[in-house]
């Protein structure tokens, strides 16, 4: 980045560089940018203002008196990973969750249009857009707009400043357990509802936004969850105004899990089956009733899954991780790393893309047994419960992108024990953290992959957690109070009952001191 000074005279209104007055259109030359084309000058993505707005205006009024409505980049549907000679296609601004084959869709961008720039307009861009207030360039997400939903006008996003999450040196926790010097966290759950879901919920509720402003029969937005989706889904349609409708199974989940839902104004529906009848449920009612499907079969939520990607070589100065291990169920999140990671390099932000290593609970592995059957013959299971719960899946949605993403960054798949997510849990909080379940999956990976040598201890290497450690006291409580079935709990740290005196307190704090002088 550059220093303050040398950024106010490259962006002062009076450079020859401006677009236009008040904004940091900073057009791309060969002085300081490259455009790949050079037939007549070509419009900029607005960078951030610079000008202190009027008092009786707020950061969204600002944005709809500064936007020029120049769509510069488009993005569509097409089937995922389709023939290359196929020639179907849909706009964003239609209500389609499959192709017509019944398969998965996905986002495709204009990437010749994007490619007018290098990689080094794209890098100063993003830098530049780090920590400001301006909206909607605040959010992680849209701070990345150009790549995510480039015709979206900025008045439709519904943000709440989601991404920018803290990437955490381990330095203790790699140090002591696994021998290494450059282990990373990414604090995805470190969010406005506690977890990734955010990312992607905001892309998907600001497009239902779009389309209700545009008159489209658009009456609500629901989903099937029990946890993460649910909260993100209800937080970010209470704050557009939008309905929200989440379908749950009865008696199967706590207050805890039913509460931010509940506190966001959802209609709960507690219906009498499990999930997956929750799910089939949800499709069907979809499919007769304007109500638009917030489920991962939508592949809108990966275009913002995909910004923590680009976020980790950001927070890198650009520099490549050498592995990147990311716990999966319903595998969406494995493919939006990879989606990230790819257009990088694409577009000439970086030289190559990191190894990705999808981590699975064993009690839910479909994809880990696929990938130790070299890709063969894939077969759901039945997920059995698991403390990481929402990676508790046996059929997974996004197989098939999890698959292409894996082969395609010569990638990896791992699998952790009960007892092996909740030791790795317990060891990295006693080191300073406090992570979910899914982030134990992850480490515990980790773990194994170090312990085989796959992982050198010099390679700089990137942990996803995906939750907060918050939502899941429980868990914890549990394995501290070493009150789980046929677990040993190797690493809990009960409370000490101590009379109350003073002879009483000195011997257990002086047993204690003396347990770490050793």
């Amino acid at each position: 980045m550059a220093s303050s000074s040398s950024s106010t005279s490259l962006f002062h209104s009076s450079n020859p560089f401006f677009q236009k007055p008040n904004l940091f259109t900073l057009k791309p030359t060969p002085t300081h940018f490259s455009v790949k084309s050079s037939s007549e000058p070509q419009p900029t993505p607005p960078l951030a203002t610079k000008h202190r707005r009027p008092a009786d205006q707020n950061i969204r009024d600002e944005a709809r008196r500064n936007n020029n409505h120049d769509h510069l980049f488009s993005a569509k549907y097409v089937p995922f990973n389709a023939d290359p000679s196929s020639t179907e296609s849909y706009s964003l601004d239609e209500i389609v969750y499959r192709s017509q084959s019944g398969g998965l869709l996905d986002v495709r961008h204009d990437i010749s249009a994007l490619k007018r720039y290098d990689g080094e307009y794209w890098r100063t861009l993003f830098d530049s857009r780090v920590g400001k207030t301006t909206w909607p360039y605040g959010s992680g997400v849209w701070s990345k707009k150009e790549w995510v939903l480039p015709e979206i006008d900025d008045d439709d996003i519904i943000s709440a400043f989601e991404g920018n999450s803290n990437l955490f040196w381990a330095e203790r926790f790699g140090k002591q357990f696994l021998g290494m010097n450059d282990l990373w966290v990414k604090h995805c759950g470190i969010s406005h509802t506690g977890s990734f879901k955010d990312l992607g919920m905001s892309v998907l509720v600001s497009q239902v936004n779009r389309l209700r402003k545009m008159g489209r029969p658009v009456v609500g937005v629901g989903c099937a969850s029990t946890g993460d989706t649910s909260a993100a889904l209800s937080a970010y349609c209470a704050s557009a105004g939008i309905p929200s409708m989440v379908f749950l199974p009865a008696n199967r989940i706590s207050m805890a899990q039913l509460v931010q839902p509940i506190a966001n104004g959802a209609f709960v529906l507690s219906i009498d089956t499990d999930f997956d009848g929750c799910m089939q449920l949800i499709r069907e009612v979809t499919a007769e009733l304007p109500i638009y499907l917030a489920n991962s079969l939508n592949s809108l939520r990966l275009e913002g899954q995909k910004t923590a990607a680009i976020e980790i070589l950001q927070q890198f100065d650009w520099e490549v991780p050498d592995w990147v291990i990311v716990p999966g169920g319903n595998l969406g999140n494995i493919y939006a790393f990879y989606k990230g990671f790819h257009m990088c390099k694409e577009l000439g932000l970086v030289d190559r893309i990191p190894r990705l290593v999808c981590a699975q609970a064993a009690n839910a592995n479909p994809l880990y047994l696929y990938f130790k059957a070299g890709w063969k013959d894939f077969k759901a299971v039945k997920a059995s419960t698991t403390f990481a719960s929402a990676i508790q899946i046996g059929d997974p949605v996004s197989i098939d992108r999890a698959v292409y993403a894996l082969q395609n960054s010569n990638g990896i798949v791992e699998e952790a024990t009960e007892e092996e997510l909740m030791d790795a849990m317990a060891q990295a909080d006693s080191t300073g953290m406090f992570i979910c379940p899914h982030t134990g999956v992850a480490l515990s990976a980790l773990f194994k992959l170090r312990n085989s040598g796959v992982i050198k201890p010099t390679d700089k290497t990137v942990v996803v957690s995906t939750a907060h450690g918050l939502k899941f006291t429980q868990s914890k409580t549990d394995y501290h109070s070493k009150d789980i079935k046929d677990m040993a709990c190797r690493f809990s740290n009960p409370p000490v009952q101590v009379n109350a005196d003073f002879g009483s307190v000195m011997d257990v704090l002086k047993k204690y001191l003396l347990s770490k002088a050793h």
